[in-house]
């Protein structure tokens, strides 16, 4: 049967759409074969052989040749079978071409409905791809829209028919970080979710992913892998704390990061809205590593545990304030970044 109309319109999506051609047609095919199963009650075997040079679609429905017919729709009489294969032979299969007529009003009844779920199908395919091959970086998205009833907000991040709509949770927002329509906003894409309704794209501003990945377009050693970040704590809208390293011992990782006249740290404080950011020296010396991830407070000792990722911290009477935080912070985040439990205690303190 000539589909001309059906080949011109996936030319027309192969180029405006970028979807390739062979993808709607195995579509069409498969909803072809569905659709003539359904009408055709018992009837297995269907296929659909597609001739592109002449645009012509044409249905079969195989038959197993045997001496009496059980079942119509999987089997054919031998008599019957060589009207169609002189040479049919009990014991073989027969294909046996589907009318025009009848192909064609299944084609007509199915081929533009197919091809709308099978355009929305390859769309939600290729926007996937786009973005599970970003998880983990950097988008920047427009605000089309805030919820005033959840306080979520509404990006449109990507551009062309790559583009989609990403919701930015209250949870995954920066308390106290106003944003407003139009906007353009950096966020973290943490990953991609495969959902009935198209792909999910879960976004944070909140993810210490955001800092990291921050620092890497910032700083050109870290780019350049001569800096590592080697472990990021975050409390998004107060205060990070990053411990570097650099193999390079030429390198200063900590100057690196901060940048001449403070330009690069301070250039991603403005993007975190005033966001404290401190940045330590990480240590292979768990010691040394808990130590300064306490800064500004100083250190006088750290007492590790014989077992497990435990220890005792010794600081100034005067430090004590300091190294804990404001409402346990310093240390809260100290902890996450070094993965020690940390308990602090003032040089005065004596066992009982």
């Amino acid at each position: 049967m000539k589909c001309d109309e059906i080949f011109e319109a996936l030319a027309l999506l192969e180029k405006e759409r970028g979807i390739p051609q062979k993808f709607m047609l195995g579509k069409i095919i498969q909803a072809l074969t569905t659709a003539y199963k359904r009408d055709h009650e018992g009837v297995e075997n269907v296929s659909v052989v597609v001739d592109e040079a002449k645009r012509d679609l044409k249905m079969y429905v195989q038959k197993e040749i045997v001496e009496v017919v059980e079942n119509p729709g999987t089997q054919i009489s031998l008599e019957e079978a060589r009207r169609f294969a002189a040479g049919a032979e009990v014991g073989g299969v027969v294909n046996l071409p589907v009318n025009n007529l009848e192909f064609g009003r299944i084609a007509a009844g199915n081929g533009k409905q197919v091809i709308i779920q099978g355009l929305r199908e390859a769309e939600h395919g290729m926007i996937y791809d786009e973005f599970n091959s970003k998880q983990h970086e950097i988008l920047t998205g427009t605000v089309q829209r805030i919820d005033p009833r959840t306080g979520n907000v509404i990006l449109r991040i990507g551009t062309g028919s790559e583009s989609t709509e990403a919701v930015l949770t209250l949870s995954e927002q920066v308390s106290g970080e106003e944003l407003r329509e139009g906007q353009l906003v950096k966020v973290y894409l943490v990953e991609v979710r495969r959902t009935t309704r198209g792909p999910q794209v879960l976004i944070s501003r909140t993810h210490p992913g955001l800092v990291k990945r921050l620092f890497e377009l910032e700083v050109p050693e870290i780019y350049d892998g001569i800096v590592e970040i080697r472990s990021v704590a975050r409390e998004a809208g107060s205060r990070t704390k990053m411990a570097v390293w650099s193999e390079n011992p030429d390198v200063d990782p900590i100057g690196a990061c901060i940048g001449p006249r403070g330009q690069r740290v301070n250039a991603i404080v403005d993007e975190l809205r005033g966001e404290k950011i401190d940045i330590i020296r990480w240590s292979e010396d768990p010691a040394q590593f808990v130590a300064a991830a306490l800064a500004p407070a100083d250190v006088l000792n750290v007492n590790l545990a014989d077992e497990g990722k435990s220890c005792r911290v010794i600081v100034p009477d005067d430090q004590l304030s300091l190294a804990i935080g404001k409402e346990g912070q310093n240390a809260r985040l100290a902890a996450r970044l070094t993965g020690y439990k940390i308990d602090i205690k003032p040089a005065s303190y004596r066992e009982d």
